[in-house]
C-alpha cells in the first residue's frame, strides 16, 4: 500500500490508471463514493481535497451550506477488484473547503480526533482494535413495508426449514439444525469456497487476515477473521471487509447482511472488538499474577467500558434490530460484568498466555451495523475515562450466569433493552465523549435525532406478528 501522495501519483502514472474512486463513510457507516478521472488528482488534492455537494448525505449539510471536500488518505490506495475498468480506490476524510478544518460530522475525522486526544492524554499513545464481524449469506431475500402490509422473507439452502423443500435436481439434505452451524465441514457447509475468496480478496487489498469459518446460525451465518490494527486502520479494514463480503456474495448469487438478528430463534450476529492500549512501544494491559493477568490500567479501562456501556451502545449497537439480539437469558453478551471465560459477559479477557503483548480485552456486545469509526472512538473514550477516574470494575465474574438464582441475577446490571433506552442513556451520559472535542454536542444531538426517528418509524407500524397475537382477540 502507498505511503505518500507521491507514491500514489507515481503508481497512477506507471500503471496507466485512468479512474480514481474516492470512498468515504457517512454517519450510518455506509460507504459513499465518487469516481474521478485520474488527471483531477494531484499533490494539492491530498491537502485540500476534492469538492462535492454534501447536502444529500443523510445527517450532514443543509442545502445552503453544502460545499464539502474529500481528502484522500494515500496510505489506503488499492485497486477495487469488483469494477470492470481498473480503478484505484482511496479512502477519504471530509473537511470544510473554506476553512480547511475537519468536518465535525465526518466519522473518520472524528476517529482522528480521538487518536489526537489519546496522544495528548499522557495515558497511552497507541490504541489497537481487533474487530470480529459476523454476517449471514442468503440466496433469497424479500421484504416490503407499506400502508397496507409489511413482511420479510429470508432463505438459505442450509436452513433447517428447507429439509422438506422440493429442489431442482433433488433435495440432497445436508441441512443444518437450528444453532448447529458452528464448524461443520462440506457438504453441510456450502460456503467454504465463498468465504475463502472473501478472505483472500481482503488480503489482496491490504487487510491482515487470519481465518474463516461457518458460524452458529444454521441459515448461513459466517465469520471471517482479520487481525488487529491501529484504530483508524482497523475501522478502514471493517469498511473493506463489508465491501468485499457484499460483492463476493453477489458474484456467487448470494446476498449478505450484517443485521444482528435477521433470523428468529437462531443466533444473531455480533461484532466482538478486541482492544488494548500501548505507550512507547510497550503494552499497558498486562499485570502478572492478577485476575486474568490484567494490569490496573486495564481494570480501570474495563471500569470505564462497563460504566458507560449503556450510553455508547448507541454507537456500537445503533439499530432497533440490535436489541433483538441483546436479549437476557440467551448467549448474548448482555451482562455488564467482565470475565476471563464467560461469553455472556459484556467484557471477556481472551486467553493470551504469559505474553504481555497479546494481553487485551474483548467487548462482546456490539454488532456490525455500527459505524466502526464511531464505535471504536466511543469505546476508547469510555476506557480512557475509566483510567482517568480510576473506575473500579469490581471482581471478574466466572460463575455460570445461566445457573444463578433469579435473586442473584437481578443484582447484575445489563445493557438497555432497546435503542430508545440507549439513546436516553447517551443523552444523560456523554461528557466523557466530549473530552478533547472528540465528539461534540452537535454530533451527539444529531445522532440522537437520527436514531430517534428510526425508533419512531418502528413504533408507528403494525408488526406482522401482532396479527398472530391480536387479530382475532
Amino acid at each position: 500500500m502507498a505511503n505518500s501522495a507521491q507514491d500514489v501519483l507515481r503508481r497512477i502514472k506507471e500503471e496507466g490508471l485512468e479512474l480514481i474512486d474516492l470512498k468515504f463513510a457517512d454517519l450510518h457507516g455506509k460507504w459513499q463514493h465518487l469516481t474521478i478521472c485520474a488527471d483531477l488528482l494531484d499533490d494539492h488534492s491530498f491537502q485540500t481535497g476534492l469538492a462535492f455537494d454534501g447536502s444529500s448525505i443523510r445527517g450532514w449539510k443543509a442545502i445552503n451550506e453544502s460545499d464539502m471536500a474529500m481528502v484522500p488518505d494515500p496510505a489506503t490506495a488499492w485497486i477495487d477488484p469488483f469494477l470492470r475498468h481498473k480503478t484505484l480506490s482511496l479512502i477519504c476524510s471530509i473537511q470544510e473547503p473554506r476553512s480547511g478544518e475537519a468536518y465535525g460530522r465526518c466519522p473518520r475525522s472524528l476517529a482522528q480526533r480521538a487518536l489526537a486526544h489519546l496522544a495528548g492524554s499522557g495515558l497511552a499513545d497507541t490504541a489497537y482494535f481487533g474487530p470480529e464481524l459476523e454476517f449471514f449469506l442468503f440466496e433469497d431475500v424479500r421484504y416490503g413495508s407499506s400502508e397496507g402490509g409489511c413482511f420479510y422473507s429470508v432463505d438459505s439452502i442450509e436452513a433447517p426449514w428447507n429439509s422438506g423443500r422440493l429442489e431442482e435436481g433433488g433435495n440432497l439434505a445436508y441441512k443444518m439444525n437450528s444453532k448447529q452451524g458452528y464448524f461443520p465441514v462440506p457438504p453441510s457447509d456450502t460456503f467454504q469456497d465463498i468465504r475463502s475468496e472473501m478472505l483472500l480478496t481482503m488480503a489482496q487489498l491490504g487487510v491482515p487476515i487470519e481465518k474463516h469459518h461457518h458460524e452458529v446460525g444454521a441459515a448461513g451465518q459466517q465469520e471471517l477473521g482479520i487481525r488487529f490494527a491501529e484504530l483508524i486502520s482497523a475501522a478502514d479494514n471493517v469498511m473493506i471487509y463489508k465491501h468485499v463480503v457484499r460483492n463476493v456474495a453477489r458474484k456467487y448469487g448470494r446476498t449478505a447482511t450484517f443485521m444482528p438478528k435477521p433470523v428468529f430463534a437462531d443466533n444473531g450476529s455480533g461484532m466482538h472488538v478486541h482492544q488494548s492500549l500501548w505507550r512507547d512501544g510497550q503494552p499497558l494491559f498486562f499485570g502478572l499474577g492478577t485476575y486474568a493477568d490484567l494490569s490496573q490500567t486495564a481494570r480501570w479501562y474495563i471500569g470505564g467500558l462497563l460504566r458507560h456501556a449503556p450510553s455508547f451502545l448507541a454507537f456500537t449497537n445503533p439499530t432497533t434490530n440490535s436489541y433483538k439480539r441483546l436479549v437476557p437469558g440467551f448467549e448474548a453478551p448482555v451482562n455488564l460484568v467482565y470475565s476471563q471465560g464467560n461469553r455472556s459477559a459484556a467484557v471477556r479477557i481472551p486467553l493470551s498466555g504469559d505474553n504481555p503483548r497479546a494481553k487485551r480485552l474483548e467487548f462482546r456486545s456490539g454488532d456490525a451495523m455500527a459505524n466502526p469509526y464511531l464505535a471504536f472512538s466511543a469505546m476508547l473514550m469510555a476506557g480512557l475515562d475509566g483510567i482517568r477516574q480510576q473506575i473500579d470494575p469490581g471482581d471478574g465474574m466466572d460463575l455460570d450466569l445461566f445457573e444463578l438464582p433469579p435473586e442473584d441475577l437481578e443484582q447484575i446490571a445489563t445493557v438497555p433493552a432497546s435503542l430508545d433506552g440507549v439513546l436516553a442513556a447517551l443523552d444523560a451520559d456523554h461528557e466523557y465523549l466530549l473530552a478533547g472535542n472528540v465528539f461534540s454536542e452537535d454530533f451527539i444531538r444529531t445522532w440522537i435525532a437520527l436514531k430517534t426517528d428510526e425508533v419512531q418509524q418502528l413504533r408507528q407500524r403494525p408488526h406482522p406478528h401482532e396479527f398472530t397475537l391480536y387479530y382475532d382477540g
